[in-house]
């Protein structure tokens, strides 16, 4: 779908006015972020995370990691006492540990446009952030087709409307109708105009990086980007053990700017790394672990954040998939991050499934539940995602996030204060055999005392046959018809508008296309 295809007419739906559910644009943030008080899943001993913790050491300092087409991260490592053979990197053992926690700081506030939607990543905190990376999208009638410019900024509306994402994110899609040197400004720029919640820079070149950090100076002010984190960006190692000279040059630029990389390695389970969790979590933890130190040598205090991201592969037809043995990977990851003393971010929303159908809810919501589990810090891939974040589909971006919103109040322990308790009612209602209708603490609190989805529905048989019979993706999309018919982008400051779009058409003049 594009925002030009989507009618003006209203058209039978949700109400707009909402208490709880739905996507309705706040012109006052509600929460920013979501800072949780139950309690993580421990599914490693403490024997089980030293060993997986000394088998990582050991993989650093007997293998080692290669740092393809870098002299200055050669350098940098060379400095710090690493022994170097080639582009082979090889650290004593603790060594990448002990500089990470020397220095990485255990929580970070990422700023936002507006200070209000700024989030807190690390510690009990929570940000749910879109899909990354999608090629291809799935349009409200239907078709599987590569995503434009037009859908990405579609989505970046969608996020800053949902009240339960509080990040827009990176690539949200890939704009495949822009060249591909030049697509991750009108991205920046989509990430500025239509929302002003925070958002990730671009990562596929060192000239990308720095473009990202000049257009949130432009944004933010260069003072507030050289004291303050303003961006976060992907910085992905090619597993088995290698980094390429594309990471390294972002990883370098971010790092030195004082801006977030989020460290994380993409480990298929019997291709790109070994078949079992426990051998996957040591590779993966060995992977970020040397990026993360990389930061801090670069800039000592930097902020980073330990990412996952694992699959196991279907040997019959060859496909990733994640299901079982990878979500313990997700959960065993919180705990090997909470003791590195790093955010966590991992797990997501994901299904193999093409289509919004039963099994894309049932993989979403089982992948979902293992990641809040883990304690996860920076939630990538929160909503939309189809084949495994191959596609975006708009109607499945709203369902997911009204399931966000659902979970959210699950991170929130149980109430046992005085006002919790309705001894009062018990009393005025006349004790046994009463009933609770019209009790004050009934009436004071049923606006809000359960999350009311607007895309699941809970009336009888009936009620659901009079109001058209309509299954959960027809009202996503009648849901997404309107927020982006409604949508009204944040108020951006003229002048700085004009810089933002000067320096992208200085820039785009200054190259040829590349088509890709």
């Amino acid at each position: 779908m594009s925002g030009s295809k989507v009618s003006k007419r209203r058209r039978n739906g949700p109400s707009r006015r909402r208490q709880n559910g739905g996507m309705e644009s706040l012109t006052k943030p509600e929460a920013a972020f979501v800072s949780r008080s139950c309690p993580t899943y421990e599914i490693l001993s403490e024997e089980g995370l030293h060993r997986i913790e000394m088998e990582a050491d050991r993989i650093l300092c007997e293998i080692g990691i290669d740092f393809k087409d870098h002299p200055a991260t050669l350098e940098y490592f060379r400095k710090a006492g690493a022994k170097i053979n080639g582009e082979r990197v090889t650290f004593e053992m603790g060594m990448c540990r002990e500089i990470i926690q020397a220095s990485a700081p255990r929580k970070f506030v990422q700023y936002a446009r507006n200070p209000e939607r700024n989030v807190q990543i690390g510690g009990k905190s929570m940000v749910f952030s879109p899909l990354y990376g999608a090629p291809f999208v799935r349009s409200l009638d239907g078709e599987r087709r590569y995503s434009t410019i037009e859908d990405f900024n579609n989505f970046v509306r969608l996020s800053h409307a949902s009240p339960y994402l509080h990040h827009t994110g990176g690539t949200i899609c890939e704009p495949t109708d822009i060249a591909v040197n030049k697509r991750h400004l009108d991205m920046i720029y989509g990430h500025l105009r239509y929302s002003d919640k925070p958002f990730m820079g671009a990562v596929t070149s060192r000239e990308q990086a720095r473009d990202s950090i000049l257009l949130a100076q432009i944004a933010f002010g260069e003072d507030i980007v050289a004291q303050h984190c303003c961006l976060s960006a992907m910085i992905n190692p090619t597993s088995p053990l290698f980094y390429d000279a594309d990471a390294l040059d972002s990883l370098e630029i971010y790092a030195e700017n004082g801006q977030a990389c989020v460290v994380t390695p993409f480990v298929i389970a019997g291709a790109s790394g070994p078949i079992t969790p426990a051998a996957i979590l040591a590779q993966l933890l060995a992977e970020a672990m040397a990026g993360m130190a990389l930061a801090q040598i670069i800039r000592p205090g930097s902020p980073v954040i330990f990412g996952i991201n694992t699959m196991g592969l279907n040997m019959r037809s060859g496909a990733p998939i994640r299901f079982d043995e990878s979500w313990k990977c997700v959960v065993a990851a919180g705990q090997l991050a909470r003791r590195l003393g790093v955010p966590y971010r991992g797990g997501g929303s994901s299904t193999s499934s093409k289509i919004p159908d039963a099994q894309s809810g049932i993989e979403s919501a089982l992948y979902l539940n293992y990641t809040l589990l883990s304690g996860v810090n920076f939630l990538i891939h929160a909503a939309g995602s189809l084949e495994m974040g191959l596609c975006i589909d708009y109607r499945k971006f709203a369902l997911d996030c009204d399931m966000l919103g659902s979970v959210t109040r699950m991170m929130k322990t149980v109430d046992v204060s005085d006002s919790a308790f309705a001894l009062k009612d018990y009393i005025d209602m006349g004790g046994p055999g009463g009933n609770f209708l019209t009790a004050s603490q009934t009436l004071s609190g049923y606006k809000d005392a359960f999350f009311d989805s607007q895309l699941f529905d809970s009336s009888s048989f009936e009620q659901w046959r009079e109001n058209g019979s309509h299954d959960a993706a027809h009202r996503a999309e009648l849901e997404i018809r309107r927020v982006l018919n409604e949508f009204e982008a944040p108020k951006l400051d003229a002048s700085i508008d004009e810089a933002l779009l000067d320096f992208i058409a200085r820039r785009k003049s200054e190259s040829l296309d590349v088509i890709g």
